[in-house]
């Protein structure tokens, strides 16, 4: 490890893990100009799905905002082999788009979020902060529990 970002990685005990692969007929990221595209990620953590099933049904709002912290884990994963190893290069995050898989009368889906945002700001400071939307969905694919994808500028 080396650089800014890595040490406040090991700072806070966290090891980014190997991001899984696209499950369908997609890239993960696309780098174009100065930005990085993240596909939408789910909360795989050592290839296994966590966190299957609804909020408000049978996964609690802690839940998914654990379920939102692993997908930002595998989106910095991502963004981790699109900037050649170089966390440091990130200059601000840009936007989060967050899906949360729920009931109809689900309101919390911008807490759930923060969960993958609250990281963003704790790793990169100032300059996780972002915009975004989240928003409640009747389904995600697999049944997931959250999908968010992301775009950040880079050096």
């Amino acid at each position: 490890m080396s650089g800014k970002i890595d040490a406040r990685l090991k700072e806070l005990g966290l090891t980014l893990p190997d991001p899984p692969p696209a499950q369908a007929n997609y890239v993960p990221w696309r780098k174009t100009g100065n930005q990085v595209w993240i596909a939408g990620q789910g909360p795989i953590e050592d290839g296994e799905v966590k966190y299957i099933g609804r909020l408000g049904e049978n996964l609690t709002l802690e839940d998914g905002q654990a379920s939102a912290r692993i997908v930002c884990m595998n989106i910095l994963g991502h963004l981790r082999n699109a900037v050649d190893g170089d966390l440091d290069r990130v200059v601000q995050c840009v936007k989060l788009g967050g899906f949360v898989n729920c009931t109809p009368d689900f309101q919390e889906t911008p807490t759930v979020i923060n969960g993958a945002s609250d990281l963003l700001v704790e790793i990169f400071g100032e300059a996780g902060k972002h915009a975004r939307f989240a928003v409640g969905a009747p389904t995600l694919p697999f049944g997931i529990s959250v999908e968010i994808d992301a775009v950040f500028e880079v050096a």
